[in-house]
């Protein structure tokens, strides 16, 4: 990658780590077998959502989902038979919940119940959800990821909109994963993970897509993740592989680089506090959050209607 300008480099620092009391030390999960070479992982975090002065993550393998407090406080909301990951808040505060097992599920906070609510399409399953947004008109994107990656370069990117229609935008996407839609709501951004690249989307008038392409490519042992948008289009892309966060402008140019520590895996982010300047980042290595400061805040980020 040759760059005029080297983009700057910062170092996000901790926010919050996982008690003790949450951590599943030695115990082995049918998603780390599958995801992480059988390694017996105390979690793995990721979906941050910043919600009602709450930053709330999932963890995969042990089907949970958590709230922090500002402080830095845990408290577990639900835990159930599932494997969480992308994780959006409804106008109501209820969640709604990618679940690589059981599809789309819905998080009822009160209660810490999490029940289904888009197992299938036409009687068919997903291979398994990753992540979730919504836009401006409270249509829900979202990623059908698997194992799919270059071998098998048929994951699916779904757009379901607000009277029950479901939309397959992509069929040959190599490891959907994170998305986020420009500012202005006309490009879907899909970050490949094991294509290690994030392609960009042009949302036409119709609804449809086309002239889709390859946007930012980068490199390493595991691609881009998580995806965020900051309000002046700034796209944030999260690397775990690398540890990094990228911070592109609009011609997919590195500006500044946010490092984790030696090892970190950054799986995903998002922003939030009081002011929305704060990103808040997964490291899925140790089971910490760690925070970075933006000078813009990010993009707004749209919520559901209440599901019956």
């Amino acid at each position: 990658m040759y760059l005029l300008n080297p983009p700057a480099v910062r170092d996000a620092t901790v926010f919050s780590s996982m008690p003790d009391r949450f951590r599943r030390r030695g115990v082995a999960s049918d998603w780390a077998n599958a995801n992480r070479g059988g390694e017996h992982i105390e979690a793995f975090l990721e979906g941050p959502v910043w919600a009602d002065g709450y930053l709330w993550v999932t963890d995969i393998p042990f089907g949970r989902i958590f709230r922090i407090s500002a402080s830095g406080e845990w408290e577990q909301v639900a835990e159930y038979d599932g494997e969480p990951n992308g994780m959006k808040r409804l106008a109501d505060g209820q969640f709604i919940i990618t679940d690589y097992r059981n599809g789309l599920m819905l998080l009822d906070v009160a209660s810490g119940n999490v029940r289904p609510w888009l197992e299938r399409r036409n009687s068919e399953r997903f291979r398994g959800l990753n992540d979730l947004m919504f836009d401006a008109r409270g249509n829900l994107y979202f990623t059908d990821q698997g194992q799919t990656g270059l071998h098998d370069p048929t994951g699916r990117v779904y757009r379901l909109s607000p009277d029950g229609r479901l939309d397959m935008l992509l069929s040959n996407a190599p490891s959907p994963n994170g998305l986020v839609l420009s500012p202005d709501g006309q490009v879907l951004y899909v970050a490949m993970t094991r294509a290690n690249c994030v392609w960009r989307m042009p949302l036409q008038r119709d609804g449809s897509v086309s002239k889709v392409g390859q946007f930012f490519t980068s490199y390493g042992p595991s691609g881009p993740d998580g995806l965020a948008m900051r309000s002046d289009g700034h796209l944030l892309v999260a690397n775990p592989g690398l540890g990094y966060v990228w911070v592109l402008n609009s011609r997919a140019e590195p500006v500044e680089v946010i490092r984790g520590p030696a090892g970190a895996s950054l799986t995903n982010l998002c922003f939030g506090g009081d002011d929305g300047r704060t990103v808040f980042i997964t490291n899925s290595t140790d089971s910490t959050i760690l925070s970075v400061g933006m000078p813009q805040a990010g993009a707004p980020v749209h919520g559901g209607q209440p599901v019956a």
